[in-house]
């Protein structure tokens, strides 16, 4: 029987995520020594618009257009047959050839790993990319793999029965950050 879970904290409001992105694009320049052939590409649902707000971020603080694209990984997870009888399938929409460019992969939250196993998965099934790095707003550890980002936004201590839930005014109509707990946990 599952419990009820309800806010325990908020860990960042939506000017705190704004600062924080901010500070992730500024990031991902100095790895990469500037974007010039960099490309975001935001796992779907959440990664899409953490990427679209590292790109106007990117650009507002080198000058730069960096494309960003869309990755569903639905197909590749190792969890497919427990998420739903009929999974729901969005598209993979990339700018432009992976081959020889380095790609930011970017999520909303880096927990066990089996995620971005599944975005390494599908994204080299679509070119073999120079490198790879991996920029989350929040790493709630927990690892089930090794796995770890090479940009993050915050860390959060968490309990492994609790929720990070991430919020952008694109997909849910506010900013915010909150961990979620049992109720009476």
């Amino acid at each position: 029987m599952s419990r009820e879970l309800k806010p325990r904290e908020t860990v960042l409001d939506g000017s705190q995520m704004a600062r924080v992105i901010r500070r992730m694009a500024d990031q991902i320049a100095e790895i990469h020594r500037g974007v010039e052939r960099v490309l975001l590409i935001g796992i779907r649902t959440r990664g899409l618009p953490l990427a679209e707000r590292l790109k106007r971020e990117i650009v507002a603080s080198e000058g730069v257009e960096v494309p960003v694209g869309a990755l569903d990984i639905t197909l590749y997870r190792d969890d497919l047959s427990t998420v739903a009888s009929q999974p729901v399938v969005k598209s993979t929409e990339l700018p432009g050839n992976l081959d020889g460019v380095a790609v930011v992969l970017t999520d909303d939250v880096l927990y066990t790993g089996r995620t971005i196993r599944a975005a390494l998965d599908a994204l080299m099934d679509f070119g073999r990319p120079r490198s790879i790095r991996l920029a989350v707003l929040v790493d709630r550890g927990h690892r089930e793999l090794p796995i770890q980002a090479d940009v993050v936004g915050k860390r959060v201590e968490t309990a492994a029965d609790e929720l990070v839930e991430v919020r952008f005014t694109e997909v849910d109509g506010v900013d915010r950050v909150e961990i979620l707990a049992p109720e009476g946990g």
